[in-house]
């Protein structure tokens, strides 16, 4: 379901009913000496300003999620609520997602929810790898960013609680020029590092799968985005790139989770 489009619809039934009531019903009553508003107004004109109220903070300030798979393990965990920043972007029209306003554009390191390419009625959350024009290879588990290694640190165990394997969790970091971001990372030592598209994809042909691994380069207006849990998440490199038009914007914080209060919080 479209939640945007159906509090759109909200918005605008409790909106004509509330400029009736004010311009119309209202003045009725008063001259008929009613003070009761009718059970019918009061479920439609009586609620604009608050489910108004909501359209607007969901739309332009933050959005609430929850996450429903382990692909973000270690960063975010199956059940986290998260609030994601709706304006950092730019200012984008609700429902249609066309952008009004440029008030800036993804980094790389950047955690982002976007409408999966293939299914725009899904929303995917990932971490942007690599921005438009840049060159990206997976090699042997491993990143490289316009020829640039990224940085490695750690290596301890780590349990996935999702399939219940254990993995080794690694500190991975950007080169100073292009960003300087760090963020935790898992990686699966028994899993194989190639990956292979299951169809092709806008922009396929700028890609070169190997048993390796994967090179790509990002075409205009795209990035590329993986999950944080290497192997297993179904990411830009299964489906392709993320389209400047289906960000919906950068997340930020954990505002609740049932099982772990301790994961209230922001997060890299």
């Amino acid at each position: 379901m479209n939640f945007a489009l159906v509090l759109f619809i909200l918005v605008l039934v409790s909106g004509v009913a509330w400029l009736a009531d004010r311009f119309y019903f209202a003045p009725q009553r008063r001259v008929a000496g009613i003070n009761q508003m009718p059970l019918w107004l009061e479920y439609t004109a009586g609620f604009f300003p608050v489910i108004c109220a909501v359209f607007l903070l969901r739309s332009f300030i933050a959005e609430p999620f929850k996450i429903p798979s382990g692909s973000m393990i270690p960063t975010l965990q199956i059940g986290d609520f998260i609030l994601v920043n709706k304006f950092t972007y730019g200012i984008r029209l609700p429902v249609i997602n066309q952008k009004v306003i440029e008030l800036g554009s993804p980094k790389r390191g950047d955690v982002v929810v976007f409408r999966y390419p293939r299914d725009e009625s899904v929303d995917y959350i990932k971490r942007i790898i690599a921005l438009p024009g840049d060159t990206i290879e997976y090699q042997d588990k491993r990143l490289k960013i316009n020829g640039q290694p990224l940085q490695y640190t750690g290596g301890e165990s780590y349990l996935d609680p999702e399939n219940m394997r254990y993995a080794k969790r690694y500190t991975e970091t950007f080169p100073a020029d292009l960003g300087g971001n760090s963020h935790s990372i898992l990686n699966d030592p028994e899993r194989p590092a190639g990956n292979f598209p299951s169809e092709r994809f806008p922009g396929f042909e700028n890609c070169q799968y190997q048993a390796s691994g994967v090179i790509c380069k990002v075409p205009e207006g795209n990035y590329f985005a993986m999950g944080d849990n290497r192997d297993n998440s179904a990411d830009s490199r299964y489906w392709g790139f993320v389209p400047d038009k289906n960000i919906v914007g950068k997340a930020f914080f954990v505002w609740l989770n049932l099982g772990s209060l301790s994961r209230i919080g922001s997060f890299d």
